[in-house]
């Protein structure tokens, strides 16, 4: 399989002045592959220092932090010999050694000509334990597969390609086709494993058992989240998470067996865990988008819509047979596509616009700071008289163009400038915007 990410890493491996890399995601993600592949294609050996299978190995850093004996214990240990720019040294499940973490500082101090990678699933829950070497590392957020690496693994590479690329019209005979895998890709989603079972056994049902797998690994890492919370609490917030994609987050709508301080907490974590992303809502643009943004008015973005489709029990055969992909489930299948196509292509927070009159539902899906405007996005179908949100905003804010993201090919309202774009190219508009010439 093919991650788009391979190619940042690579630049990172070529940077003069390079910091140690600290990879970031949820648990099944692909950090760890990601490395191998990097250490396979740009390196002569690998040394993988994993905490979570060889607790023994977290003693390396128990004495001084200094980087020249670690080294030499870890030749010692391991039985490798450790040579600049032949060598990638790499520390998986890191947050399990939090001096491990401490110790990056010090690699990038006094021994520059390594190159040094640690990825961890649950780092932001040690990161109030110890002293963080900000501005001493590099870091990278790994999302799940998107919708283009989902075809790469299918073989369809001139199709991928197409979702990566500046906005082009297609014909019927390829939308059509399009739209029939990204039916798939809804069901199987975009987590590592999940797609490559697919890919060898083209099974939905074989893609579903390793979703159950990775669902039960999440539930049995609640054990290990601090500060701790209900486990109870925990599972009963997972679970609503998925179904609550799309609509405004009210603590008080999980459950009714909890106080309000525990389900937050209980949210929170899953956020540092990034089991979702959340969504902020603006009242209006302006730079930055983050000092216009609500903490207490916001969505979220489920990390895989795959596992979303699995928590929620959603008929799978709707989703292969239903003519119109923006009407199943209420369209929050869609809103969690587009959301999470936007979370791993812009690796940015992410907004959408809530008008602030009182009593209004005024509100536009995504709000996007692009080519110097901030353009407005619903994921809808329907004509443009219906759109009386994005009318709205439109009216208030005259942004140079509008987007509507729906299940139909690439049209325009010129008279209006509202652009409508297939499902399949969230992606390409994220990276490439729109060319208005």
């Amino acid at each position: 399989m093919y991650r788009h990410i391979i190619s940042e890493l690579k630049e990172w491996v070529s940077k003069e002045r390079r910091k140690p890399l600290l990879l970031r995601g949820a648990r099944q993600v692909g950090k760890t592959w990601l490395v191998e592949a990097l250490a396979k294609d740009q390196f002569n050996n690998l040394i993988k220092i994993d905490f979570e299978e060889k607790h023994d190995l977290i003693s390396l850093f128990d004495g001084d932090l200094d980087p020249e004996q670690i080294c030499s214990e870890i030749e010692i240990r391991v039985g490798q010999e450790i040579i600049e720019s032949k060598t990638l040294i790499f520390f998986d499940e890191i947050q399990i050694c939090p001096r491990a973490i401490m110790s990056l500082r010090y690699f990038y101090e006094k021994k520059p000509g390594l190159h040094v990678i640690a990825a961890g699933s649950l780092l932001e829950f040690v990161y109030s334990e110890i002293s963080f070497p900000v501005g001493r590392l590099q870091t990278m957020d790994v999302f799940p597969m998107d919708f283009s690496e989902f075809l790469l693994a299918q073989g369809n590479a001139k199709a991928a390609e197409l979702c990566r690329k500046p906005i082009i019209n297609v014909s019927d005979p390829i939308h059509n086709f399009l739209i029939k895998q990204l039916r798939i890709y809804w069901l199987i989603g975009g987590m590592p494993e999940c797609v490559k079972v697919y890919s060898e056994t083209k099974s939905i049902r074989s893609a579903t058992e390793v979703q159950d797998e990775i669902i039960e690994t999440y539930k049995l890492d609640f054990n290990k989240y601090k500060p701790k919370t209900d486990i109870n609490c925990l599972n009963t917030v997972f679970t609503g998470l998925a179904a609550k994609v799309g609509q405004q987050i009210k603590y008080t709508s999980f459950s009714k067996d909890f106080t309000i301080p525990t389900i937050k907490k209980a949210f929170e974590s899953l956020l540092m865990a990034r089991i979702a992303t959340k969504v902020k809502a603006v009242t209006r643009p302006g730079t930055p988008l983050e000092l216009y943004a609500s903490d207490k008015k916001f969505k979220v973005v489920f990390l895989d819509i795959g596992l979303m489709n699995r928590i929620m029990g959603i008929d799978y055969n709707e989703t292969l047979s239903h003519d119109n992909l923006l009407s199943i489930y209420r369209g929050q299948l869609a809103e969690q596509y587009v959301g999470q196509e936007f979370a791993s292509s812009n690796k940015n927070q992410l907004y959408y616009w809530a008008r602030e009159a009182k009593n209004s539902n005024a509100e536009i899906d995504f709000l996007f700071h692009k080519d110097g405007d901030f353009i407005p996005v619903e994921v809808k179908d329907g004509p443009a008289g219906k759109l009386r949100s994005l009318h709205s905003y439109r009216n208030n804010y005259k942004p140079g163009y509008s987007v509507v993201i729906h299940s139909g090919k690439t049209g325009s309202l010129k008279d209006e400038n509202i652009v409508f774009l297939p499902l399949y190219y969230a992606n390409s508009f994220a990276i490439w915007g729109i060319n208005q010439h």
